[in-house]
């Protein structure tokens, strides 16, 4: 029984060993290893489904059989989609001459079985995902002749054992993340005739040893990190065609013996540290097509000459330290020169005339140098001239009229210039493949011609910052392929045209800094691909047309400090909106809550209009909102607690409204904020605290408002605070002794509040303090800290209206920045300063004891009460003298009318012929004589009796 099983296990055995050998083949055939290896791949597009063992090897996609059709001679998989891992049983096709995986999407290592295929003559394994390191292995490949497996992520190093490889001709580590240095071995390789190093991390000299590849004909290491000089042995490359050395860090100077390598056809050196002098011997080069020194250092003059370099198509010399002006025969009749680039020199000298012999000229780029003088009537000889870059020189005159005879003109750059003329010459109309016409920042007057609008293929205009009047041509509209329209800082005048709708390709609109007025027409709803559109400080006028709504990629919108009214709802279509900006227009009605469908809004500025309400809680949706500036207009009501939501909110600007309640704590969870500016509004309420965790804060103001309480401590951990504006407010208590912490204020305004206390010395540490220190008007008590004339860069000092006491320091005399101070109207006594003499009196008045220029002079000082009652008492001894002097007067006059009376009284008796009524005419005029001089001595009241028997008369002198 045992044996029949046996029997029929071998039976098995045999067939499963024939249903083998028919899937896979014998172990010592190609095609067994084949099948083997296709299972590591993955082949989506199914171009290996025909290697299978009931066809033949050499029908077998990619395969290349030998004379027999026994061995595989040659692999060819590239570009074949596809993925997975090489395997290392490929090493099994002994006989394989040429393996091409090349272009792939193959990942994992490089096998290094790889370097048991000893008859292998081609390696191609480039573009494709491979990492890890060069395998060592594959310098064991003594027959190979090509390897190429660049554009891959290999890292590591060049191994020097590549130098064994001596019968190579193409090497190709190109576009990989290879680093240390390019090995000397590779001077072994006398019969490399390609050496491609492109786009790696390779540092370190470039080997001398390289002039032993003595059938290089090309050599390219561009975009590495090579350094040092470049090895003058070069020179003993003779075969050399291509040598790319660009973007590395070499310098020095470039060696003479380049100009042995007489089949040169192309050198670039750009973008490294070289300096000195173009060589001359370059010129030798006479088979050069193109040469790029660009990005350097170099310096002296241009000493390459058309005369010698007969073939050199492209000569590329910008961003170097060249001067003087171009070489006359740097262009030669018929020249083979189309691409000629001078820019950001220091080139001078009027525009080179020779250069109009270059008639195959196609580029031609003098930008950024110091070119002057008109440009030449002859331009036009260039028929043959693409592109014409003369931007940032300092050429004059006009733009020739010749210009227009360039038909194959595309680009046209002459900003950044002193161009002048009335106007733009008509003639530019006949460039019909114009696309390109930048002439900003020159001086061009006049009005935009008509027939510009006749150059169909103008994608780009840009005007800006001439002297152009008149108005924007009314067929503007013929321009169809515009993109941008840049027409900014001119004298335009006039309305937008209707025609303009019709640039249905329009992206940028910049018409800002113009005359121009009237409203915007409504053929601006075909614009469907305006992405910018500024038409700040202008006079446009009226309400927007509804159909703007309809531009649904607009993305920066600015139509401030003009004259717009009504609602800003058509401006809120845009679901692209990222920059609003409507400040300083007439614009009414509330804020519409559609504009927080905008989520990519950044900034919304819509200050100095008329817009009311509250601010729609919607708006806190626009979480990459940065910039909120709704200041001077009617808005009210409390703020929306969902603005916390706006948490990149850097700058908040609610100045001049009417918004009320408390000043909201959710404020400080906004960790973004620089800018938060409620002044003018009627909060109330008392400053809260969580305002102390803004820490990028720049500039807080509250001021004007009816806020109350304590100022919080917690302010003083706003370090980076330059502006603190708390006046007036209702403010009371002290000032927080935290403030010295705020190192950065430049600003501290405080004025105007309750606030009592003492002055914290510790604001003298506020060494930044510059613009203003204002505590003014407020209950402050104490002396002034000797510490604030530390703070030598304040320009302000306000500390009136106060009951500070004591003297002033005298180190506030060494605020030699102050130019405006106020201590009046405190308790302050003592000397002034003497640096305070040049201050007006009225920064002192109301402290009454002080003294010193401007004030009175503090010797006067002292002795001034003393010297006020001594003023008494002589004015109390002058009155004593009047009076004492009038009596003695009236004595006097009484004892002579006594007199006089006594004598008439006798010359009356004894007088027998006199006639009575004579006498009484005497005495009336007597009387009269007495009466004006009682009104001479100004006295009262006062009654003369003649005698004291008989009362002869009696008056009374009064006034």
């Amino acid at each position: 029984m045992s044996s029949i099983y046996i029997c029929h296990f071998l039976l098995f055995f045999s067939v499963l060993c024939a249903a083998f050998s028919v899937n896979f083949g014998d172990d010592t055939t190609d095609s067994y290893w084949l099948l083997r290896t296709k299972s590591e791949f993955v082949d989506p597009v199914g171009v290996l489904d025909n290697w299978s063992p009931r066809t033949s090897l050499c029908t077998w996609y990619g395969v290349t059989c030998s004379d027999d059709q026994t061995h595989v001679m040659g692999l060819n998989l590239s570009g074949s989609g596809l993925s997975g891992a090489i395997s290392p049983e490929f090493s099994r096709l002994t006989s394989l001459q040429t393996f091409d995986l090349s272009s792939n999407f193959l990942s994992g290592l490089i096998p290094p079985e790889l370097g048991q295929l000893q008859n292998l003559r081609e390696l191609l394994l480039y573009s494709n995902s491979l990492s890890s390191n060069v395998p060592a292995e594959i310098g064991l490949l003594k027959n190979l002749q090509v390897l190429r497996i660049g554009d891959n992520m290999l890292t590591g190093q060049v191994n020097a054992n590549v130098g064994n490889l001596t019968e190579l001709r193409v090497l190709g580590l190109a576009y990989c993340q290879l680093n240390g240095s390019i090995p000397a071995e590779i001077g072994n390789l006398k019969h490399l005739q390609s050496l491609d190093l492109q786009k790696n991390s390779l540092s370190g000299l470039i080997p001398q040893e390289i002039s032993g590849c003595i059938e290089l004909q090309n050599f390219a290491a561009s975009n590495n990190r090579l350094e040092g000089r470049i090895p003058a042995s070069i020179g003993k490359l003779e075969s050399l065609q291509i040598l790319n050395l660009a973007n590395n860090s070499l310098s020095g100077s470039i060696p003479i013996e380049l100009g042995f390598l007489s089949n040169l056809k192309y050198l670039n050196l750009a973008g490294n540290r070289l300096n000195g002098e173009i060589p001359s011997e370059l010129n030798q080069l006479v088979q050069l097509e193109r040469l790029d020194l660009s990005k350097n250092s170099l310096s002296g003059t241009i000493n390459i000459v058309n005369t010698h370099l007969k073939n050199i198509e492209v000569l590329v010399l910008s961003d170097n330290s060249l001067t003087g002006s171009t070489p006359r025969d740097l262009c030669i009749p018929n020249s083979s020169l189309h691409q000629l680039f001078l820019a950001r020199n220091n080139l001078s000298g009027n525009f080179p005339l020779g250069l109009l012999n270059c008639s195959w000229l196609q580029e031609l780029d003098l930008s950024d140098n110091n070119f002057v003088g008109v440009l030449p009537s002859g331009l036009d000889k260039l028929e043959n001239l693409t592109d014409l870059l003369l931007n940032n020189n300092s050429f004059s005159g006009t733009i020739p009229l010749e210009i227009g005879n360039m038909s194959n003109l595309m680009t046209f750059y002459l900003f950044g210039n002193m161009i002048t003329g009335r106007s733009i010459p008509v003639e530019i109309g006949k460039l019909q493949r114009l696309s390109v016409l930048y002439l900003y920042d020159n001086q061009i007057s006049g009005t935009i011609p008509r027939e510009l609008t006749n150059c169909s293929s103008l994608t780009a205009i840009d005007f800006f910052g001439n002297h152009l009047k008149g108005s924007i041509p009314a067929t503007i509209g013929k321009l169809k392929n515009l993109v941008f329209l840049l027409l900014r800082q001119n004298e335009l005048s006039g309305s937008i045209p209707p025609s303009l709708g019709y640039c249905t390709k329009l992206q940028n609109l910049v018409l800002a800094d113009n005359r121009l007025s009237g409203t915007l027409p409504p053929t601006f709803r075909f614009l469907s691909e305006l992405f910018l559109i500024t038409l700040y400080n202008n006079s446009f006028e009226g309400p927007l047309p509804e159909s703007i709504s309809l531009l649904k990629n607009l993305s920066i919108i600015n139509f401030s400090h003009n004259r717009f009214s009504g609602s800003v709802f058509p401006l809120s279509g845009s679901n692209s909106l990222s920059r609003l900006d409507l400040t300083n227009n007439s614009f009414s009605g509330p804020i519409p809550s559609e504009l927080a469908m905008s989520r990519n809004l950044t900034r919304l500025r819509l200050a100095y209009n008329f817009l009311n309400g509250p601010i729609p809680p919607e708006l806190g949706k626009l979480t990459e909102l940065n910039f909120l500036d709704l200041s001077f207009n009617n808005f009210t009501g409390e703020l929306a607690p969902e603005l916390s939501n706006c948490r990149k909110l850097g700058h908040l600007l609610l100045k001049n409204n009417r918004f009320s309640g408390t000043v909201p704590p959710w404020l400080g969870s906004l960790r973004e904020l620089g800018e938060l500016d409620l002044s003018y509004n009627i909060f109330n309420g008392t400053v809260p605290t969580e305002l102390g965790n803004c820490s990028r804060l720049l500039k807080l103001s509250l001021d004007s408002n009816y806020l109350s309480g304590d100022i919080p401590p917690e302010l003083g951990n706003l370090n980076s605070l330059n502006v603190l504006n708390l006046q007036r407010n209702n403010l009371s208590g002290s000032i927080p002794l935290t403030f010295q912490q705020c190192k950065k204020l430049y600003e501290l305004r405080l004025s105007q509040n309750l606030l009592n206390g003492s002055i914290p010395p510790g604001l003298g540490t506020l060494s930044e303090l510059q613009v203003i220190l204002d505590l003014s008007e407020n209950l402050l008590s104490g002396e002034i800290p000797w510490s604030l004339g530390n703070v030598v860069k304040l320009e302000r000092l306000n500390l009136s209206f106060n009951q500070l006491t004591g003297e002033i320091p005298q180190s506030l005399g060494k605020l030699s920045s102050l130019h405006r101070l106020n201590l009046s109207n405190n308790h302050l006594h003592g000397q002034l300063p003497p640096t305070f003499s040049g201050f007006p009196l009225s920064s002192f008045l109301g402290n009454e004891k002080l003294c010193g220029p401007p004030l009175i002079p503090c010797s006067e000082s002292k002795g001034q009460e003393r010297k006020w009652l001594s003023n008494t008492a002589v004015a109390w001894i002058i009155v004593a003298i009047v009076f004492t002097s009038t009596m003695i007067c009236l004595v006097l006059i009484y004892i002579m009318l006594r007199i006089w009376c006594t004598w008439r009284k006798i010359s009356i008796s004894s007088s027998d012929n006199e006639d009575l009524g004579n006498n009484r005419g005497e005495e009336k005029w007597d009387f009269e004589d007495e009466v004006r001089n009682c009104d001479d001595w100004n006295m009262n009241t006062m009654a003369l009796v003649p005698s004291q028997d008989k009362q002869i008369f009696a008056f009374s002198c009064s006034k």
